[in-house]
């Protein structure tokens, strides 16, 4: 059941004794309190930032903030797509959207502005920039990912874990999401017609984006 040190999930799967499902599930586990930990660390850091502009400039730069963990059974598929052993070393070394924040805002500047604060801590390395606002995707999906590692403090010692935090408006969020629920469906008639409709709908939301965003510089500009 056990290879060089690593626990399989296939055979965790595929023993019948609940005792022992429970021994060798605990790496993961614990792996998955891990990851709550790097988490509620970004989300601290990013509620500070919030209370600080709140104090400062008399507004939130942001509306609201979602966080998850990745779901076993999501995890599973991901690392099989992607040709990756099924253990948990090497979900913890290949995936790095275990631990994800997803955090809404108001205006793109503020997008801009809240990930380069929180990148800028000492304590925070950037791995990864992903810039769908500037540069979307084909379907029209817009939305900033930045992977970041960020360390933890456990009773063993100091651990570093990856998080993947997203910023969106919340015009980029409605559409995502209603974009998500399309994608999922099965049979769709004119499913083309579709793809080109939702693009479309992309475009006009981040006109929308811009817009609200020239009208609060110009109130900003008169106060």
């Amino acid at each position: 059941m056990e290879r060089n040190g690593i626990i399989q999930f296939q055979d965790i799967m595929e023993t019948e004794h609940p005792e022992i499902i429970l021994q060798q599930a605990q790496p993961f586990l614990e792996l998955m309190t891990e990851y709550s930990c790097a988490l509620m660390e970004v989300e601290t850091k990013l509620n500070v930032l919030n209370e600080e502009f709140a104090t400062k400039y008399k507004r939130n730069p942001f509306e609201s903030i979602n966080s998850r963990i990745k779901e076993p059974i999501s995890i599973i598929e991901k690392m099989k797509r992607n040709g990756f052993p099924l253990s948990v070393e090497s979900m913890e070394k290949n995936l790095s959207d275990i631990a994800g924040i997803r955090v809404i805002c108001s205006f793109c500047d503020d997008i801009y502005t809240i990930a380069e604060l929180l990148t800028r801590q000492d304590d925070i390395l950037l791995l990864q920039t992903k810039d769908y606002i500037k540069n979307p995707k084909p379907n029209g999906y817009r939305s900033l990912h930045l992977i970041l590692d960020i360390p933890i403090f456990l009773s063993t010692g100091k651990k570093h874990m990856k998080v993947e935090v997203q910023f969106r408006t919340i015009a980029m969020d409605f559409w995502a999401s209603l974009e998500h629920k399309v994608k999922y469906k099965k049979d769709v008639e004119h499913s083309e017609e579709i793809v080109a409709e939702l693009k479309e709908c992309a475009d006009v939301i981040s006109q929308m984006d811009i817009q609200m965003q020239e009208i609060r510089n110009k109130i900003e500009g008169n106060m």
